[in-house]
């Protein structure tokens, strides 16, 4: 039959009647179902629309650290001893990332690290955030981008360079990787140096890319600059040298404190051991030990020049006057102290150039407990210098109340109480400075300070007049004169304390002296730890550092030499009592 003889007009299904209920249900379940909907939509954005406002911003808002840059330490001279400099830190979403994407092998190959390690730390897809790598250098940041690894970002970090290196790492200190101090002024001076990030809020796609960014930017808040009284050109030049005599002489360790004996700016405060601050992971506590400030010792002989100053000040004798040490050795309550030898009959001058034990004692027990005590409690002895650094020690100073006659007479020759190098150098000033004791700081000051007095400045300069003739023809410390101009100084050599008593072979070996002895500029002071190879004196193995330190100082500073320009007469030097 052909289809168009079929009339669809007339078919019995469309003759049919619908009833009218089942359109009106149908018509009504449509508008029921918009109604719903408008329902719901205003409930969700106009009247309980917080809880979708905070998923919203979960997923697509993100608040952005801008970092600040962190403030440059400067020496006295305006060179740069700790700068930051941007670096590109990777990091990884886990819940974007696919672990089988094999270019993760790729990645691991150029962030230098084990496959397993990658896969380890996102392997946990509910983290948004695992750090790859911090502070990258430019070129891997660049190839990681171009690798195009989903869900592996890169981020602009500051990373601290220290263009001195180890020569200054003892008074700059370092950063950890988050840039806050952990050492040295990097450390005491944090808040000064670290300023305050700002941050940014920004619209992110499902890719993780800023879209729009919302809200007001705050702007991060740079650190300020710091700028020390070190002279960088001094301090590489000491440590230099006191490597090198450490090395020499076989030493487990040594130090050197440069000070102004004018403005008492520290110059250079250098230590060997020491450590390059940018390569964290090889330090260890030897080399990060500041031992200029934080090991103590017996001071030995270097504390003489207190104790005759002192009795030139009460009276009791003048620089000529003549001290019998004969036989060489003093009893006090039952125990022998003794010269290295025999010296006889000494003036006051030459017990300090010759280094006599029983000299000194002799001059000291004319006086009490109490005036020694004031005398070394004045210029600093006991008390942790007021310096910002970390580790800072006080050092040891029993109260004179407790001294009995045999400590009083050890005491005056350096043995009972104890010091640091950076003490011994700051008590050294009233010398340089005619009596006064300076003040001393590690940041840059031009004005000279006025410093304590604590000796009359007649006798500061007849002390040191004795402390050139350590230094000359007869002295204790010939090795310590230097090229040019004159110095003055003391040796000083003490057996380490072991357990309750002392070291037979072990030693320190210190000098501490100024120059040029008419005007003194500057104060340095040398202590080389346990020598062994065959020389402990302190006039054999800290004075040609001093020598050498005072002599580069000095014409870095633009003193002009005081002395015709010509190597001076070396005498034999007397071996100094301890």
């Amino acid at each position: 039959m052909s289809s168009r003889s079929v009339q669809y007009s007339t078919n019995p299904l469309l003759a049919s009647k619908t009833p009218i209920w089942r359109s009106q249900f149908i018509v009504a379940g449509i508008a029921l179902g918009f109604i719903g909907l408008v329902v719901r939509a205003a409930y969700v954005q106009v009247i309980d629309n917080n809880f979708f406002k905070k998923q919203g911003q979960v997923r697509f808002e993100r608040t952005l650290e801008i970092p600040a840059n962190r403030g440059r330490v400067l020496d006295r001279n305006g060179l740069i001893l700790a700068s930051s400099v941007p670096m590109p830190s990777i990091w990884a979403s886990p819940e974007e990332m696919d672990t089988s994407n094999p270019k993760l092998k790729e990645l691991a190959v150029l962030l230098e690290i084990p496959y397993s390690e990658i896969r380890e730390k996102i392997k946990d897809p509910k983290r948004k955030h695992v750090w790859l790598k911090r502070q990258a250098d430019m070129a891997l940041g660049k190839k990681i981008k171009e690798l195009g690894v989903r869900g592996v970002y890169t981020t602009m970090e500051y990373k601290r360079m220290y263009p001195e290196g180890e020569a200054a790492a003892h008074v700059v200190g370092f950063t950890n990787i988050e840039n806050v101090g952990q050492e040295g002024v990097e450390l005491a001076f944090n808040k000064h140096l670290a300023g305050k990030s700002g941050s940014r809020r920004v619209i992110n796609n499902g890719h993780k890319q800023v879209v729009e960014g919302i809200g007001e930017e705050i702007p991060p808040e740079d650190g300020k600059d710091l700028q020390l009284s070190i002279d960088s050109k001094v301090q590489y030049f000491a440590y230099q040298k006191l490597r090198e005599a450490v090395i020499d002489n076989k030493a487990a360790a040594g130090s050197v404190v440069v000070l102004d004996a004018q403005t008492g700016d520290v110059l250079a405060l250098a230590n060997y051991p020491s450590y390059s601050p940018e390569k964290r992971s090889n330090f260890n506590a030897v080399q990060m030990r500041n031992r200029a400030l934080t090991d103590t010792f017996e001071p030995g002989s270097t504390m003489k020049p207190f104790v005759i100053a002192l009795a030139m000040e009460k009276g009791m004798i003048k620089p000529d006057s003549p001290i019998d040490t004969s036989p060489g050795k003093i009893n006090v309550t039952g125990k022998t102290i003794t010269d290295h030898h025999p010296l006889g009959i000494l003036s006051v001058s030459e017990v300090i150039q010759k280094s006599s034990n029983v000299g000194t004692v002799k001059i000291a027990m004319k006086m009490t407990p109490k005036d020694i005590w004031e005398m070394y409690a004045q210029v600093g002895f006991g008390q942790k210098p007021q310096i910002p650094c970390p580790g800072a020690v006080a050092g040891r100073l029993r109260p004179y109340k407790t001294w009995r006659p045999i400590e009083q007479a050890t005491m005056s020759y350096g043995y009972g109480l104890s010091t640091s190098l950076f003490q011994l150098a700051q008590a050294y000033t009233v010398f340089a400075r005619d009596g006064e004791v300076v003040p001393v700081s590690l940041l840059k000051r031009e004005d000279k300070v006025v410093g304590v007095r604590a000796i009359s400045a007649q006798n500061a300069v007849a002390v040191r007049n004795m402390l050139n003739m350590v230094t000359g023809p007869g002295g204790t410390a010939p090795k310590a004169q230097t090229m040019g101009y004159s110095v003055g100084g003391k040796t000083g050599t003490a057996h380490k304390q072991e357990g309750k008593g002392y070291a037979a072979k072990k030693y320190r070996g210190f000098f501490v002296g100024m120059a040029p002895i008419e005007t003194p500029r500057i104060v340095v002071a040398v202590m080389i730890d346990e020598p062994s190879n065959g020389r402990y004196f302190g006039g054999e193995v800290a004075a040609p550092v001093f020598s050498e330190t005072v002599q580069q100082t000095l014409r870095m500073l633009g003193i002009q030499p005081d002395m015709a320009v010509k190597p001076q007469v070396v005498a034999k030097a007397e071996v100094e009592s301890f």
